[in-house]
């Protein structure tokens, strides 16, 4: 009997350890840790994901990367001294295998496709539904793209128009791009500085820049080209 239970516990202590071996190894990356501690329950509850690792912002996400390597990173966009998109192209630069998933508050589609174009496999917004956010991360951890639900087709649409080497949002910085974005969205330069973590007069700059590049007077101009263009 003692014999038969020792075998049956050595079984099970075999099944757990092979269930460990094969979730899936995540490293979580917001500046926000209530957002963090909600996401990893999450999909460590419903994805088979373990988080093996979390960062604050784009610097310590890369040293975090490259420190566990994991299956996927799970990555804000909008974070402190270096954001999303920049910490993006610096681990696809340091492994062009890496397995990125963007999740962000912003739909907005020229983000998407500037995170994809970085090296990004996937993009969801953090308002999407658990099983969306799951599949997400099972596709991404895979090595599939991923796009949110709600941008999909739009963000198909400007990727073909991106081809043109006409387009004149590639004349902006992808940081220039923020800031025109937020203020397309009605954000005034305090909320911009709050949100992006960014001195107010550097907001100032950015926005002059992407008025001087676009030939642009005023963010009622911004806002414009913004809907013309399919930004927002």
């Amino acid at each position: 009997m003692r014999q038969r239970i020792a075998s049956k516990g050595n079984k099970n202590i075999a099944l757990e350890i092979k269930q460990k071996e094969n979730k899936i190894r995540a490293l979580l990356a917001d500046d926000h840790s209530l957002v963090r501690a909600g996401i990893k329950r999450l999909i460590e509850d419903n994805a088979n994901v373990t988080v093996v690792a979390e960062a604050i912002n784009g610097i310590e996400t890369i040293k975090e990367y490259k420190k566990c390597r994991p299956d996927i990173l799970i990555l804000d966009i909008m974070m402190p001294d270096m954001d999303g998109l920049e910490a993006c192209k610096q681990i696809v630069a340091f492994d062009p295998g890496a397995r990125i998933l963007a999740l962000t508050m912003y739909s907005e589609k020229l983000f998407a496709v500037r995170l994809l174009k970085a090296g990004a496999l996937g993009y969801i917004n953090k308002k999407a539904e658990l099983s969306e956010l799951c599949k997400a991360v099972k596709y991404v951890a895979a090595g599939k793209n991923y796009l949110s639900l709600e941008i999909a087709d739009s963000v198909v649409s400007q990727l073909l128009k991106l081809k043109d080497k006409n387009n004149i949002t590639e004349l902006l910085s992808d940081r220039e791009m923020q800031v025109l974005s937020l203020i397309a969205q009605g954000k005034k330069l305090k909320e911009i500085s709050e949100s992006l973590m960014l001195r107010i007069g550097t907001v100032a700059n950015y926005r002059n820049r992407v008025l001087k590049k676009l030939n642009l007077y005023s963010n009622a101009d911004i806002i414009e080209f913004a809907h013309q263009t399919g930004i927002i």
